[in-house]
């Protein structure tokens, strides 16, 4: 009759193989890398000497850079892809930089997205300012408005919408974009309210402007009366600046 060891319907694992223990018939050991099970009692006989012992799982080719992740992507933010090659590490890009492909055949790549809104700036001035000068140099201060540009090469639209005039007299007003205290060239607006009976009457006007810089600027738009004995009279404004990617 047949002898069966219950301490042995199982495999026995032994852990790490030690050239000074003796093994027995289905214990089980680790040893560079691959595990193994004893066939054959055995005693300083090390893997993988096949009388003793038979492989249970192979250890598979230690990766180079190339071929294994951990040794292509190797810093927080990196992206890994595929070239004509192997495996490539992408290193985390500009801050506000997208995610490119260049389709079939091309490496994926970091660059600034043409187009896109940055930022958006805000200002409004209900102070009813009223002027008869025909010199530049009027401006209310609650409009200004301070910037950082995101990059040198930002674009910054100014659109400001308003109320001018009274029912009092005619006027003719002139009104321009100013950045740092200088005018921006064709920025200008005019505005011709004729006649006693002339109601207050909304206006607009925009500018597109690349101030090419990095350092903190400041926009505004001034006004001055724009013919002789004529007053130039600001009800209301609001003056908005959005800021896109070049």
């Amino acid at each position: 009759m047949a002898t069966i060891d219950l301490g042995k319907i199982k495999i026995v694992w032994k852990g790490t193989y030690s050239g000074g223990t003796a093994y027995v018939i289905d214990e089980a050991v680790v040893h560079n890398g691959t595990s193994y099970i004893c066939v054959a009692n055995t005693t300083g006989n090390a893997p993988p000497n096949n009388t003793y012992w038979n492989v249970l799982a192979q250890a598979g080719t230690n990766g180079t850079n190339g071929t294994d992740v951990g040794t292509v992507i190797t810093t927080q933010g990196d992206i890994l892809y595929r070239d004509g090659s192997g495996l490539q590490r992408l290193a985390a890009g500009t801050s506000g930089h997208a995610l490119i492909t260049k389709g079939s055949g091309q490496n994926p790549v970091w660059e600034s997205v043409s187009g896109h809104l940055v930022s958006f700036h805000y200002s409004y001035d209900n102070s009813n300012r009223t002027t008869t000068s025909t010199s530049f140099g009027l401006h209310s201060s609650t409009t200004a408005i301070q910037v950082t540009p995101a990059s040198a090469n930002s674009k910054f639209l100014l659109l400001m919408t308003a109320q001018f005039g009274n029912n009092q007299d005619s006027r003719r007003a002139y009104y321009k974009f100013h950045r740092d205290g200088s005018e921006l060239g064709n920025s200008e607006a005019n505005l011709e309210i004729v006649g006693a009976y002339s109601n207050e009457i909304p206006a607009s006007a925009s500018f597109y402007d690349s101030p090419n810089t990095t350092s903190q600027i400041t926009y505004d738009l001034r006004f001055k009366a724009n013919g002789g004995g004529d007053t130039a009279k600001l009800n209301y404004q609001r003056f908005s600046i959005f800021e896109f990617a070049s």
